[in-house]
């Protein structure tokens, strides 16, 4: 961004506060000039370009569209392992296949009505609570082409694939209800198709209803970097009702017109790879696994191994369930045969006789043996040397705080540190606990995920350690960007990590003459013992942080004390105790 005179370089969407440094005026102003002219804006809201260069004219300015460099999506992005296959082809041989589409947005927004919506059929009615209770693949025809939809069951799925290294689909729709906008979810669903490096088409669902409001999802969009068309960005927005059937033509459309615009192709006759969409055991068939073909073709007879999986196919069923002989790219499939249940997301690939597919079973299972063992965080302290090998140009981070107030300054701290050699790419930046869903995001990105005033749950500490992805806490923003400047200098201490070692919960509270008040607690993870740190928890306040100063377990002194046993717990100079307090116990260690 540049001025040149009364000249100005504006992009297509600018939030308030910047545009008003930029001109060096008070934000305020500009809201001032921007409700008079019959718009209602907030110091971190979006605005698009042409609001902008009013409200700059306003103040001797012309606006002029900021230039911008494109770049290639597939050269900046993650390569999928069946892409770099397709990418070993003769470019002469390869063809153009169908668009392979997959679906995301927030809980009840209606994916699975818009998919119905395309496919003429009715899932949602026979589903359990609305939510799609299973995954699969269809194929409908537009113009006398055909586009494949991946049915998933949310982003957590998506990620999952991707995590693999399969990352199924060319598309991401994302479902945006008119009425409700952008929710936490969206957002989630947002961070992981820009993750993915996966292009985007917004359909604006429930359109028909009174109370929608286009325009105002247009402009979260625009705060979300998904800049519409129709306000010069590149994100095409297209208003459907997938009750009333209106607008699917016209999102069909949009997606080919993507498609053309992003060379989708693969060879026929070349190496058969794909992705498992999903696999189950049926009692008279055995295991069932859907597939999707992503190059070469697929043939009845053909030795398949699908991950630490494998087996001769028996027989191929369309999407429909009609027997086939053969498949080509972009082709969902049903096939039996597999020996074992592969997992959703693995790659399959066709092999010579069943000894080579045995033999590249026994591999993958000893190389996954060894790689549980060997597996180490993507940390702080790695970074720098990643750097100096040339491995690592940017660290990737997932941020969560308590309140939107915290994270917005947060969010502003981290871009200013990202302005050196290393660039910080912030993946998702949400309010609320550390989840599963942070964690996988974070291990399919190679992201550190970083809480302010958060906690993570259980399930989360567990995944973690398990996918190796390095959660840090902080109650404070200096300590936080301090940590990351010396990881991007190259000079952080060895990390001390807290480690939770157990948690309980307070039960009844009586008085002892030597001790004051204790808590009769029962532990419900892990263990407590006498000497480690611990936070007393009245629902989501913190009422206490110290040491745990003595554990009694029936009146004898105890240095520990297991899951599903009851005990006594002292706290050093602390006495406002209540049953029904949460208490966690925690060590801190060196790494």
């Amino acid at each position: 961004m540049s001025s040149n005179g009364h000249k100005i370089e504006l992009p297509s969407s600018i939030v308030i506060r910047d545009l008003a440094q930029m001109i060096q005026k008070s934000p305020i102003d500009l809201i001032k000039k921007l409700m008079s002219n019959g718009v209602m804006a907030t110091i971190n809201q979006a605005v698009d370009f042409d609001t902008a260069a009013i409200v700059v004219a306003e103040y001797g300015f012309e606006a002029v569209p900021e230039v911008v460099e494109e770049t290639k999506q597939e050269e900046t992005g993650e390569v999928p392992l069946w892409r770099q296959a397709i990418a070993g082809e003769d470019a002469t041989s390869l063809k153009a296949r169908p668009p392979v589409v997959t679906i995301l947005g927030h809980v009840d927004h209606g994916k699975t009505s818009l998919l119905d919506a395309i496919r003429q059929t009715d899932v949602a009615a026979g589903e359990a609570g609305g939510i799609t209770q299973h995954i699969g693949a269809y194929q409908v025809e537009k113009k006398g082409r055909l586009i494949t939809f991946l049915d998933t069951p949310g982003h957590a799925a998506f990620t999952q694939m991707r995590a693999r290294g399969a990352q199924g689909a060319d598309i991401v729709i994302l479902v945006v209800a008119a009425d409700d906008g952008v929710m936490p979810q969206t957002k989630e669903a947002i961070a992981h198709a820009k993750a993915a490096r996966v292009p985007m088409i917004v359909a604006l669902n429930k359109v028909d209803k009174p109370n929608a409001n286009p325009e105002r999802v247009k402009q979260q969009l625009a705060e979300q970097e998904l800049v519409p068309d129709e306000w010069g960005g590149t994100t095409m927005v297209v208003p459907v009702s997938a009750k009333q059937k209106q607008g699917i033509d016209d999102l069909l459309e949009g997606v080919l017109l993507v498609a053309d615009s992003n060379e989708i192709r693969a060879n026929p006759g070349g190496k058969v790879i794909g992705t498992v969409i999903e696999a189950e055991v049926d009692k008279s068939k055995g295991t069932v696994a859907t597939l999707l073909v992503q190059n070469g073709t697929l043939r009845a007879g053909d030795i398949i191994v699908a991950g630490t999986t494998h087996g001769k196919l028996r027989a191929i069923t369309d999407f429909k369930g009609k027997p086939i002989q053969k498949a080509g790219p972009a082709t969902p499939v049903s096939v039996l045969g597999l020996n074992d249940v592969p997992s959703a997301g693995d790659i399959f690939e066709v092999v010579a006789s069943e000894r080579e597919a045995r033999q590249i079973v026994t591999a993958r299972m000893e190389a996954a043996k060894t790689q549980a063992q060997s597996r180490k965080k993507v940390s702080l302290e790695d970074l720098f040397a990643n750097v100096q090998a040339g491995e690592a140009k940017e660290l990737n981070l997932i941020v969560k705080a308590d309140v939107q107030g915290s994270l917005d300054p947060i969010i502003s701290e981290l871009n200013k540190l990202g302005q050196g050699e290393i660039g910080i790419k912030i993946l998702y930046a949400e309010t609320g606990n550390i989840g599963e869903n942070d964690v996988m995001l974070a291990s399919a990105s190679n992201a550190i995920v970083i809480g302010f005033n958060v906690q993570a749950d259980v399930a989360a500490r567990r995944l973690a350690e398990k996918e190796g992805v390095d959660i840090r806490l902080y109650e404070i923003i200096y300590r936080m960007t301090e940590d990351i400047e010396k990881a991007l200098k190259g000079m952080l201490e060895p990390e001390v990590v807290e480690k939770v070692i157990g948690r309980a919960q307070v039960l009844q509270v009586f008085t002892a003459s030597k001790f004051g008040r204790v808590a009769g607690c029962k532990v419900t993870d892990g263990e407590l013992k006498r000497g480690a740190r611990v936070r007393l928890y009245r629902g989501t306040d913190l009422i206490y942080e110290g040491d745990l100063s003595s554990l009694r377990h029936e009146k004898e002194d105890v240095k520990e004390i297991r899951q599903g046993f009851e005990c006594g717990v002292g706290f050093k100079s602390f006495n406002d105790i209540q049953p029904g307090d949460q208490l966690v116990c925690y060590i801190v260690e060196k790494q």
